[in-house]
């Protein structure tokens, strides 16, 4: 880099016909090994654990990540091409001129190589909170285990995939050009059923909410009625006392027998109102009590989903993983402290 920024024009050229002769060997050596041989190699090392729906939705990640890292590749190359344009050119320089070029040079990568791993963060985040929410529509809850993004075995595996994957995607179209997919299928029939089992308790809660409300405005419409009546009853002996000294006795015999028969009538509705209230309160609490049940039996079927989702083969083999992976650091931290105890 130092002979390419201060050497002459000559030095450079030279330099440049070395990169691209080293380009060319990578090149005729990745050309000179067996496509099958590649492609029997990205089957074998394309294995994550994963079903094949799982695995395409990785693919489809490592496809987005590996396009953010070209683009950004690009504009740091960019950078370079911009400086050699706009400054180099001058057959010699100074310490001082190359140490500017170099501090301008390295605020300008910090820059581009900051905002790359920000961004990179923000995209998992992303990610993680589209898992998270397809999970949570199940009540389901997902955890993550920090220490597990730096294992290096898993890190090595990972590239391994990746590598084998795009190498090899142009073979595998050759080799199988229309190999049908089928869908993965759920791991056990039960989560399915306690799905099921969720959303028609569900429904049926939401039923009993409608048929409790609609009788709160049955119950609320009677009181309504027996308020007006009495009311109107009110307003009838009001009117009785008013005029009972200016009426006859025959329209007085007339008008009591009147009230008496208003407060028959008015007995009889008050009665078969009072009777609905208490038949609409018995079902008021009925519906209640079957709701109490009802949300009862919700709460029981989340928790046997949650049950059965932890007695699945991928949390089982997820816990061992985990269990052998704390009793390797455990031993490897025994063996540090043996053979450095001063650190």
């Amino acid at each position: 880099m130092w002979a390419y920024l201060t050497g002459s024009e000559e030095d450079r050229t030279l330099i440049e016909a070395e990169k691209a002769q080293a380009v060319r060997q990578m090149e005729g050596s990745r050309i000179s090994e067996s496509p099958d041989y590649l492609y029997e190699r990205g089957i074998r090392q394309a294995e994550l654990g994963v079903n094949d729906h799982h695995q395409n939705e990785l693919i489809n990640y490592m496809r987005f990540a590996r396009s953010n890292r070209a683009l950004r590749l690009k504009t740091i190359d960019s950078c370079f091409q911009d400086l050699k344009s706009s400054r180099l050119v001058e057959d010699t320089f100074t310490v001082d001129e190359v140490s500017e070029m170099l501090d301008g040079l390295q605020v300008v990568v910090h820059g581009e190589v900051e905002s790359e791993l920000i961004n990179t963060a923000h995209t998992n985040v992303l990610l993680l909170r589209q898992l998270f929410s397809q999970a949570e529509k199940f009540y389901l809850k997902l955890q993550s285990d920090i220490s597990e993004l730096e294992n290096r075995e898993l890190l090595e595996q990972v590239a391994e995939f990746e590598k084998a994957e795009f190498t090899s995607s142009s073979k595998k179209g050759h080799h199988e050009p229309n190999r049908p997919k089928l869908a993965p299928l759920n791991e056990g029939g039960v989560s399915e059923l306690l799905n099921k089992e969720i959303a028609r308790l569900q429904e049926e809660n939401n039923k009993l909410k409608t048929r409790l409300r609609t009788i709160e405005t049955q119950v609320t419409g009677t009181l309504d009625e027996k308020c007006k009546l009495e009311k109107a009853l009110k307003d009838l002996q009001k009117t009785q006392s008013d005029q009972k000294g200016n009426l006859k006795s025959k329209e007085i015999a007339t008008l009591e027998n009147t009230v008496e028969e208003l407060k028959c009538d008015f007995q009889k509705t008050l009665d078969n109102t009072t009777a609905t209230q208490k038949n609409l309160e018995v079902n008021l609490a009925a519906t209640k009590q079957d709701l109490l049940k009802v949300q009862e039996q919700l709460t029981i079927a989340e928790k046997e989903l949650e049950k059965k989702f932890q007695q699945t083969a991928a949390y089982r083999n997820m816990k061992e993983m985990l269990t052998k992976k704390n009793e390797q650091i455990k031993d490897i931290r025994k063996r540090l402290l043996k053979y450095e105890p001063d650190e």
